[in-house]
């Protein structure tokens, strides 16, 4: 049986990949750091749907737990051939306010703990396997503005990540970005303007979990795609916003 890593998987945007993946017949492994009573909800219902799954606990901020998450994710007649980088934190500052403590925090979780998981896959990937890395960028790469200053570096970092190891890693392993737009209501945002910023752009329509399944599952099933970013954003990144969407209202400052 083939089986999948998702990171982050005990909520939001991750719960949904990793009960889509056992949906389509993988045995997922649930990461999760501080959200274990959501990885063991992750685990229920993709049991409860006939599927299986186990929850996996590590820090992607340490090095050492990043680069043991792989070996970790072990389970009877399993074969880990994927693994879908969506953990992430999401900080925000601006240039005045920036520091080297959100700088090295945003970059160890968003882009050093992809790498170092996609190595890790690659030095187990069974004999004949083909692996899948799937990381999740931020469709602000393709749409730059100030705002959450440290993350969105650390989203850029994960774009080179992602090119440069579907470079190096073919054609052992496929390596591919995701680029949502916004997707869920964050800390930032009230019901009512997160309801009126979602449908903010060119289409005019929200992005869903259920998109970035769609995203996910096109990926998986197409073994001649590497090294490329599927933006999954309604058109948001044609805007050209001086502003982050959260704060599209907003003068610029």
């Amino acid at each position: 049986m083939k089986g999948a890593l998702v990171t982050g998987a005990g909520m939001r945007i991750g719960r949904a990949l990793a009960m889509a993946l056992a949906e389509d017949g993988y045995f997922v492994f649930v990461h999760h750091n501080r959200s274990a009573e959501g990885a063991r909800q992750t685990v229920a219902e993709i049991q409860a749907q006939g599927g299986k799954a186990k929850a996996v606990k590590a820090d992607l901020a340490s090095a050492k737990q990043a680069e043991a998450l792989v070996g970790r994710c072990t389970a009877p007649g399993v074969k880990l051939v994927c693994a879908v980088n969506n953990a992430s934190i999401f900080e925000l500052d601006r240039a005045p306010n920036a520091t080297a403590v959100a700088f090295d925090k945003h970059m160890a979780i968003n882009a050093r703990a992809p790498l170092l998981i996609a190595q890790a896959l690659t030095r187990q990937l069974p004999k004949g396997e083909v692996g899948l890395v799937i990381n999740l960028e931020d469709q602000k790469l393709f749409n730059l503005n100030p705002d959450f200053l440290t993350y969105t570096v650390s989203k850029i970092g994960l774009h080179g990540v992602t090119h440069l190891l579907a470079q190096a890693l073919a054609p052992r392993v496929r390596v591919m970005g995701i680029a949502p737009g916004l997707t869920m209501q964050g800390l930032h945002q009230t019901a009512a303007r997160f309801a009126e910023q979602h449908v903010a752009n060119p289409l005019a329509v929200g992005v869903s979990p259920d998109d970035l399944v769609r995203a996910l599952r096109y990926i998986v099933a197409t073994p001649s795609v590497s090294g490329d970013t599927l933006i999954v954003d309604a058109g948001e990144h044609l805007t050209g916003r001086p502003r982050d969407v959260a704060f599209f209202k907003e003068k610029n400052k």
